[in-house]
C-alpha cells in the first residue's frame, strides 16, 4: 500500500519533533539569495565540521542527528538540471531517510512557488517509490515500509494523484518481477492479473494453448509447448477510460516469459541467472494499465499479455523448425532462445485486429540492447517519426530515457529465408535488437507501433528516482506518452 499523504502549505517549524525529516533546498546562482529553514542551526555546525559550503548540498545530501534526536536529510536541488538527474539527487537523500525504514516521514520543500511545486512532486513520488518493500523470502520479519507522508511548504489539489498513479504501477511492475520462478508461473501470474482484473472493473479474456493452436497462433504456441503444464496463455484485459468515440484507443503488448532457459540453446549459468525477470515487459504493460486507471487518463486500453516458459522437453521447438504465425506468415526457427519475438508476434497480431490508433510493446527482448546502450537507458523503436520525437521527449519528463535506433527495410535482407517467409533472427547477435524490431513489424502492418526494448529493466545500486536494482522502467514513460497523446 502507498503511504498516506498529509499536507501542509505552512513552511515546517523549529516545534516539529519528527524522528525522520527531508528539507529540500534549491539550488541558486545568486549568493545574496537565502532561504530560512528548518534545522539551518545543526546543518551550518555539520558543514562547519566538515568544512563545507552551503552550496555543496548540492554536490550530495548530509543527514545529522537533530537536538530531539530526530535525523534530518538536507539535500539541494537545481531546476535547470534535467529531470532525471533531479530524481538522482533526491533519491540519494530518500535513501539516508529510509535506511532506518520510518513508518513516517515529514517532506518540507523551499524556493519559488515553481520550485516548491517541482519538488514537492519529485520528493513524493520518490519517497513513495522506495517506501515499499520489495518481496523477499528470508526467515526473518521483512523492514517496515512506510506509511505516512507529511508534507510541508506545499499543498497539491489533486493530492499527488498523479504521482501516486505512476508510483502504483511502478510498484505493480517492481514486486511481480521480484518473485522467483516456482511462485510466479503463467498459471499463477495469470491468477493474480484476474484478481487485480476484478478490483479494478477491466474485463479478462484468455486465450489459452488449446485455443491457440485451433486460431493457428503457431509462434505463441512452439515456444509454450516446451513446458510440462500447458499453463501458457495470452491474456487481454481492456479498460474504459472514456466512451466518447474521439477518445485514443492504446494497446499495450508485454512479454511474459517466467522463466527462459533459452530452450534446446540452452542458456550458460551465468545468463540464466535472473531469467524469472524475463516476464518484466508483460509487468510493464499491467503496470501501465493500473496507473493511467488510477490517474483516470482519458483513454481507452487493451492490454495483451504474452505468459508463458521457455523450457526443454522432447516437445520443445527446435532449430530449422517452421512454424506458421496467426498472421500466416511462415518463421524459420533459427535459435529458440529468440522466444520473446515469437510470442509477441502472434500478441501483436491479435492487438492488431482491433484497430488501435497506436500499439506499444514492451519487452526484455534482446542482450544486444544492453551491450548497445547499457542500463541506464532503453532503446526504442518505431514506424513513425513524429513518435519518436515524442517518446524521446516523454523520456526526458519522465526521467525514463530513452534512445530511438533505425529499423531501414534493408536490415530485413538478414531476416531472409530460403524456406519460410522469413527467418527468426540470425545466429550472430551483434545487431539482434535491430533484426528484432524488423521481425516484430511484420505483426502490426501499417499501425502507429512503438516497441521498447528494456535494457533499463535493471541496473546495479538504483536508476533516477529508483533505488532498487529492479528499476519498473516503462511506467513513467508510458505515463507521459500517454498524456501528451
Amino acid at each position: 500500500m502507498l503511504a498516506l499523504l498529509h499536507q501542509n502549505i505552512s513552511s515546517i517549524d523549529q516545534s516539529v519533533k519528527a524522528s525522520h525529516i527531508l528539507i529540500v533546498l534549491p539550488k541558486s546562482e545568486k549568493k545574496t539569495k537565502h532561504y530560512h529553514f528548518f534545522g539551518e542551526e545543526a546543518l551550518e555546525k555539520l558543514l562547519a565540521r566538515r568544512e563545507m559550503k552551503l552550496d555543496q548540498l548540492y554536490e550530495a545530501p548530509i543527514c545529522g542527528d537533530l537536538e530531539h534526536g530526530g535525523l534530518c536529510v538536507w539535500a539541494m536541488i537545481d531546476s535547470d538540471q534535467s529531470i532525471f538527474q533531479q530524481q538522482t539527487g533526491l533519491r540519494k537523500a530518500v535513501k539516508l531517510l529510509l535506511a532506518e525504514h520510518p513508518a513516517e516521514v515529514h517532506i518540507a520543500v523551499y524556493g519559488s512557488t515553481q520550485q516548491k511545486r517541482s519538488f514537492a512532486e519529485l520528493a513524493v513520488y520518490t519517497a513513495w517509490l522506495n517506501g515499499a518493500i520489495l518481496p523477499v523470502r528470508k526467515n526473518k520479519p521483512a523492514p517496515r515500509s512506510l506509511t505516512k507522508i507529511c508534507l510541508h511548504g506545499y499543498k497539491d489539489a489533486d493530492n499527488f494523484n498523479l504521482q501516486r498513479a505512476k508510483a502504483e504501477g511502478n510498484l505493480l511492475v517492481r514486486g511481480l518481477t521480484a518473485l522467483p520462478a516456482n511462485e510466479l508461473t503463467p498459471k499463477t501470474y495469470r491468477q493474480q492479473i484476474k484478481k487485480l482484473a476484478d478490483n479494478e472493473g477491466w474485463k479478462y479474456q484468455e486465450y489459452d494453448l488449446s485455443k491457440l493452436k485451433e486460431m493457428g497462433a503457431g509462434a505463441f504456441v512452439a515456444v509454450a509447448q516446451g513446458s510440462d503444464v500447458d499453463d501458457a496463455a495470452i491474456v487481454h484485459l481492456q479498460r474504459v477510460g472514456n466512451k466518447k468515440s474521439k477518445a485514443k484507443q492504446i494497446a499495450l503488448v508485454g512479454k511474459g516469459i517466467c522463466f527462459d532457459t533459452g530452450g534446446h540453446n540452452l542458456k550458460s549459468a551465468r545468463y540464466m541467472q535472473g531469467m524469472h525477470k524475463d516476464m518484466n515487459g508483460s509487468a510493464v504493460a499491467l503496470g501501465v494499465l493500473l496507473a493511467a486507471s488510477r490517474a483516470e487518463l482519458p483513454v481507452n486500453i487493451d492490454c495483451w499479455l504474452a505468459i508463458a516458459q521457455n523450457h526443454i522437453s522432447p516437445n520443445a521447438y527446435k532449430q530449422n523448425d517452421i512454424v506458421s504465425a496467426l498472421n500466416g506468415l511462415s518463421i524459420e526457427i533459427v535459435h529458440t532462445d529468440a522466444e520473446g519475438r515469437m510470442v509477441l508476434a502472434d500478441t501483436l497480431t491479435l492487438a492488431n485486429k482491433l484497430k488501435p490508433d497506436l500499439i506499444i510493446d514492451f519487452a526484455t527482448l534482446t542482450g544486444s540492447m544492453e551491450t548497445a546502450l547499457g542500463s541506464r537507458y532503453s532503446g526504442i523503436f518505431c514506424n513513425r517519426d513524429e513518435l519518436i520525437e515524442q517518446a524521446i521527449a516523454a523520456g526526458k519528463q519522465s526521467g525514463e530515457r530513452v534512445c530511438a535506433f533505425p529499423m531501414d527495410t534493408d536490415y530485413e535482407e538478414n531476416l531472409t529465408s530460403e524456406i519460410a517467409d522469413l527467418k527468426q533472427c540470425e545466429i550472430g547477435g551483434e545487431f539482434d535488437h535491430i533484426l528484432a524490431a524488423c521481425f516484430l513489424r511484420n505483426f502490426v502492418k501499417e499501425t502507429p507501433w512503438i516497441h521498447m526494448d528494456l535494457s533499463a529493466s535493471n541496473h546495479k545500486n538504483g536508476l533516477g528516482a529508483i533505488d532498487s536494482e529492479i528499476t519498473g522502467f516503462g511506467v513513467g514513460w508510458a505515463m507521459e506518452l500517454l498524456r501528451e497523446l
